[in-house]
């Protein structure tokens, strides 16, 4: 009997407990001044991962009452977790197609924030400085056709490497990934047989190669494994002082991935009204190939009237203040006629028909 009364108060305790719990976490966390803090959540591509964080950082610092926890899990996890409403904003680099926008309920917006270069970047022992790749180059090492690091089709552009007779080793994305869309979009422009093949998309079946999760996976994995090569954003190379190599545009000149060279993809570049495009394979002078906008994924009607505002003006600050990080970050900050697209796109989120941003 004791031991049951001793049972019973436990449970009460813990009840009590539990409703407590409970009340607190309904008042909201607090900021370090203890007022109401808001939390944004958001989760996506991991291409432009480091400069989100970096605004995150900055934009907390100004505006101690709203925190963002971004996932970076890939452009596939962003539109998925998006369109499923679990998160308030999402990251992609391949924007979502017709059928996937008329499959959520409402209207998804497609924010751009930065333009990034998609490399090809590379581990030969032995062999320094920065190799050349015509497209045809790199559908043949991808499609698992061009097998060794002296095949002709490598080294007849690449005069003065010494480039062994070593398998080469394929890495690539394993999971839905906006990068890979990117890649493979540039792919099917330059390879009709990638085209008929693989196709365009986040999560193509790979004709050769190895799996790794997240820009960062790939990066680490091209680090760590000898004659290796791999796709990543330009940023990832450059943390992991691993090369980029230049590649033979639409006009037959060979660019290397830099701020001038990506920004020239977009330069020439007709831009939608809802501002999905893509850039790669760009046929402008000084054009870098694999280039792409990112962008943050945010409904037009939002359901939270804080949240919204939060969101829209961090928005905001982003396509202006935060711009101005970009070049420091090996991102290539947006042109002005996009920044005007996208100030009208921010402006028509709403919170019940009214607009959060005059």
């Amino acid at each position: 009997m004791k031991h049951r009364i001793l049972s019973a108060r436990a449970l009460a305790a813990l009840m009590i407990l539990s409703l407590l719990t409970l009340l607190l976490a309904g008042c909201g966390a607090k900021g370090p001044d203890g007022s109401s803090e808001t939390r944004i959540q958001g989760a996506g591509a991991t291409f432009p991962n480091p400069i989100y964080q970096k605004w995150f950082s900055e934009y907390n610092k100004a505006n101690p009452g709203v925190k963002f926890d971004y996932q970076s899990i890939g452009s596939g996890g962003g539109i998925k977790q998006i369109s499923e409403k679990t998160v308030d904003f999402g990251g992609s680099d391949a924007p979502m197609k017709d059928d996937d926008l008329g499959k959520v309920q409402g209207q998804i917006l497609h924010i751009p924030t930065v333009l990034g270069a998609v490399v090809m970047t590379y581990n030969i022992p032995g062999v320094t400085g920065d190799l050349k790749f015509t497209p045809e180059a790199i559908a043949g090492i991808f499609l698992g056709k061009i097998k060794k690091w002296n095949d002709p089709a490598i080294a007849s552009v690449n005069e003065g490497a010494t480039l062994p007779a070593n398998d080469i080793t394929v890495v690539h994305r394993s999971d839905g990934s906006g990068t890979t869309y990117v890649f493979t979009d540039y792919l099917s422009k330059v390879s009709p047989e990638w085209k008929s093949g693989p196709g365009t998309g986040p999560s193509p079946n790979w004709p050769t190669g190895l799996g790794a999760k997240g820009n960062e996976g790939v990066t680490g994995q091209v680090k760590q494994t000898p004659n290796s090569i791999g796709y990543v954003e330009l940023i990832y190379a450059e943390q992991n002082k691993l090369p980029a190599a230049a590649i033979k545009n639409a006009s037959g000149e060979w660019v290397k991935p830099t701020l001038d060279s990506t920004s020239a993809a977009a330069a020439g570049a007709a831009i939608p009204d809802d501002l999905r495009v893509s850039i790669t394979n760009a046929p402008g002078a000084g054009a870098y190939p694999i280039s792409s906008f990112t962008y943050l994924l945010v409904y037009k009607e939002q359901a939270d009237q804080t949240k919204g505002k939060a969101l829209v003006d961090f928005l905001w600050w982003a396509t202006h203040d935060g711009e101005k990080m970009a070049k420091d970050m090996s991102y290539a900050p947006l042109p002005a006629e996009v920044v005007k697209k996208a100030e009208e796109k921010i402006k028509s989120i709403t919170h019940q028909g009214k607009p959060l941003r005059s």
